[in-house]
């Protein structure tokens, strides 16, 4: 059904360059060019810590006291092999700093930066001798890819390529190859401009775009899935087909995470290693622009005349809805939707608990009668049972999920009091979940193993319905509630 709703609002604005937004800083300037922070002081290794190709989430179980012990030993050394023999490995050991470069012999760990990044902007320069084979590892994944083009290449890794593709992605996947190799000769500065906004990365090589906003697959994700991205399994070691619940998919990329100047193969040098942290609100106004022709907001910023259902649980404040303390219940539109895609713009407060109503009839409850998708701050509510001795979110429970049915991906939802921006799209019976940037449901409902459902909601069984918010007596609020039909 086409939408005859007036198009109220828009949070759409232009979308900053990377190509303009870095400043005009020359290659040779120590001075990071305006709203970036030096990662590297032209003088010593102040800042940086040793790791490998090896799953940051090892580092991040760690106890603080474990934590800082490792750091210690990866930068002084002390560090011990698996059969607890000093392993002779820290950064001191291989890294060193002349004339305000950061040099590396080609061997030993990997620099990481003490500070765990989400969305950021970078500009570094390297440069290269033959027989190189480096990187630069996003939130802790590898990699936009550094080559010597020059060297041959018998196993067909790609180097002829060139530089600046997101060499660990899957075969064949977007931006796994730059579209254009832009490499200078062996001995010359590159530089590198690198914007990643939830799991997708644009990548500047050279004043050339060589990734254009494609998904940083997570490396060790897929190894856990029981294959290398780069690789095929060896005969006889194919993994076991497992009965999986539903909505089961490979973890995306981390929200948050270090970024690390890889290195092996032969001498690199680095310098003007520079990096700009993305606010939420810059963030959700990027991820607003992008695709953004044929959706109609449905939030008119004065009143609550075109919506329906719940309408005295519900007030309009500062041109946002919000749920009123202590009320609830469903929000619908006066029409239903079918396919198409949901864009919807919310703040939660501390362990707040709304929801997204999916295919639900006028005077039932999304989530029996329709399909809801949870919107809560899971961290805090967990906070909050814990405190009060009750337990805490089942997985169907989490933010993202659709209720009782499918567990979505923890952790990319951002803290209490902050904007967050979320696209739901609906596809006869597939629904996808992308939350501030990155994906975390990918469910087939028609695939679902409904023995595994509790309560199975009568949603799954509908095409179509009406849409909205559905409210569990806390003041959650929205500021875009838009629908493009499809």
């Amino acid at each position: 059904m086409k939408s005859c709703l007036p198009f109220f609002r828009s949070s759409i604005l232009p979308v900053v360059l990377l190509g303009v937004s870095l400043g005009s800083a020359s290659a040779a300037d120590p001075a990071p060019p305006e709203g970036f922070q030096a990662l590297f002081n032209g003088k010593d290794l102040s800042g940086w810590y040793g790791w490998s190709t090896k799953d940051p989430t090892e580092l991040w179980n760690m106890t603080p006291e474990e934590r800082a012990d490792y750091k210690k030993k990866s930068v002084e050394g002390g560090l011990t092999d698996a059969k607890g023999n000093d392993a002779g490995d820290h950064i001191n050991a291989h890294w060193s700093v002349a004339d305000g470069e950061l040099v590396n012999d080609g061997k030993g760990l990997y620099l990481t930066t003490d500070k765990d990044y989400g969305d950021f902007e970078m500009w570094v320069e390297y440069k290269a001798l033959p027989a190189g084979d480096s990187g630069v590892y996003l939130r802790g994944i590898p990699q936009v890819q550094i080559w010597d083009p020059a060297e041959d290449d018998p196993k067909g890794l790609g180097r002829a390529m060139g530089s600046g593709g997101l060499w660990n992605n899957s075969k064949g996947a977007p931006g796994k190859d730059p579209s254009k190799k832009m490499d200078k000769p062996l001995g010359e500065w590159n530089q590198f401009k690198i914007r990643m906004v939830g799991e997708r990365v644009t990548i500047v090589f050279n004043g050339e775009t060589v990734v254009d906003n494609a998904v940083l697959e997570n490396f060790f994700a897929n190894k856990k899935a029981g294959y290398l991205a780069y690789g095929t399994p060896k005969k006889g070691e194919e993994a076991k087909e497992e009965k999986m619940p539903n909505g089961w998919m490979k973890d995306p990329a981390f929200a948050k995470g270090p970024i690390q100047l890889q290195t092996h193969g032969s001498e690199i040098r680095w310098r003007n290693v520079y990096v700009r942290e993305i606010s939420a609100e810059e963030a959700n106004k990027e991820l607003a622009a992008r695709d953004a022709e044929g959706f109609v907001e449905q939030i008119n910023g004065k009143d609550l005349s075109n919506w329906q259902g719940a309408v005295d649980s519900y007030e309009v404040v500062d041109g946002n809805v919000r749920c009123k303390e202590g009320k609830g219940g469903d929000l619908l539109t006066m029409e239903e939707f079918e396919n198409g895609k949901i864009r919807v713009e919310f703040k939660l407060p501390k362990a707040g608990n709304n929801g997204i109503a999916l295919r639900t009839p006028l005077g039932g409850h999304s989530a029996s009668d329709g399909l809801e998708l949870q919107v809560i701050d899971s961290d805090g509510y967990n906070e909050k049972q814990a405190a009060a001795g009750k337990k805490g979110l089942e997985p169907y429970q989490y933010h993202g999920s659709i209720y009782h049915c499918a567990a979505a991906k923890h952790g990319y939802l951002r803290p209490a009091g902050e904007w967050n921006f979320q696209e739901i799209e609906v596809q006869g019976q597939r629904i996808i979940v992308t939350l501030n940037g990155t994906k975390i449901l990918d469910a087939d409902i028609a695939t679902f193993d409904r023995s595994q459902i509790a309560h199975p909601p009568k949603g799954l069984d509908h095409t179509k319905g009406l849409i909205g918010f559905a409210g569990h007596s806390d003041p959650v609020e929205f500021r875009s509630f838009q629908v493009k039909r499809m």
